[in-house]
């Protein structure tokens, strides 16, 4: 519909930390959540899925974790992913390189890429969207191997992380250098788009918060309501916790995780939502529609 403004709220890194599940819960049952991303080998995960059992209306989809957690296959599987400890490895542009040029890379990547859907799908859980930790799928050799291995799994919606430059600075100051990241993020985006879309998937057409990631307290939110256009589909999303746990502060010491879920529950945004006519709903709602 041309003019209506169709919103995605969803919550990533759900199974990261049980302070992170509970709010992902309170904030559907109470508040403008539709939708989450789980990571399938976090700590938290089975508790995520279990809780998620009972919310036949939430939108749960795969997080794709690649970097900052563990593998779900052995570490002796996937020697080029990880690090000595076991957990994927951080340097990002060296693993990059890697992904695109040496094909034993690649194996191992579409190994463990295939072993985190067969999780998601072990969990009973219908498929509601993929995306990837980091945005890693910006990556070309991922975002493809995401959509080939993913069909094998009803994959039918992905995130493109594409929020321009000017709708970032109406929520938040932005660096120049940050400014720099974002214009070629962005442009790479619009490549992305026209992939999944050659495939046949959805995908949102914006993410706001993107370049407030961590900080998209209720003043954000009501701005980014404002300015999410007509006759597109946006996906605003967040990292809330119901408490900043030490793990969380460990991985995210920036973030305010307590505030996006604070956010995320306020009751003056739901009556919003309801007297602007925004049409909200998870990737499975709008695939419907």
């Amino acid at each position: 519909m041309a003019g209506e403004r169709r919103i995605i709220f969803n919550a990533d890194d759900f199974g990261l930390d049980p302070a992170v599940n509970a709010a992902v819960v309170s904030a559907h049952r109470r508040g403008i959540l539709n939708s989450a991303s789980l990571m399938v080998s976090a700590t938290a995960a089975a508790e995520a899925i279990t809780l998620a059992r009972k919310l036949p209306e939430l939108g749960v989809g795969l997080h794709l974790t690649l970097v900052d957690g563990v593998p779900i296959l052995p570490a002796a599987q996937v020697p080029d992913l990880v690090d000595g400890h076991g957990r994927f490895a951080a340097d990002l542009w060296k693993r990059g390189f890697r992904y695109f040029f040496l094909p034993r890379v690649r194996r191992q990547l579409a190994a463990e890429i295939s072993a985190q859907y067969a999780a998601f799908a072990d969990s009973g859980l219908s498929l509601d969207h993929v995306n990837a930790h980091k945005h890693l799928h910006a990556h070309p050799t991922v975002l493809r191997l995401l959509i080939e291995i993913g069909k094998r799994f009803s994959l039918r919606a992905v995130r493109v992380p594409r929020e321009p430059l000017g709708l970032a600075r109406q929520l938040a100051p932005v660096s120049a250098g940050t400014a720099l990241g974002a214009r070629l993020l962005s442009t790479w985006a619009g490549g992305m788009r026209r992939v999944i879309r050659a495939h046949g998937l959805l995908c949102n057409d914006l993410l706001l918060g993107l370049q407030s990631t961590g900080q998209m307290d209720v003043r954000r939110v009501r701005r980014a309501l404002a300015i999410a256009p007509a006759g597109q589909l946006t996906e605003l999303y967040f990292h809330p916790a119901e408490e900043q746990t030490a793990a969380l502060r460990e991985l995210m010491p920036d973030y305010r995780p307590v505030v996006e879920w604070q956010a995320l529950c306020d009751s003056a945004l739901v009556e919003e939502l309801c007297a602007q006519g925004i049409r909200t709903g998870s990737y499975r709602d709008f695939a419907r529609g």
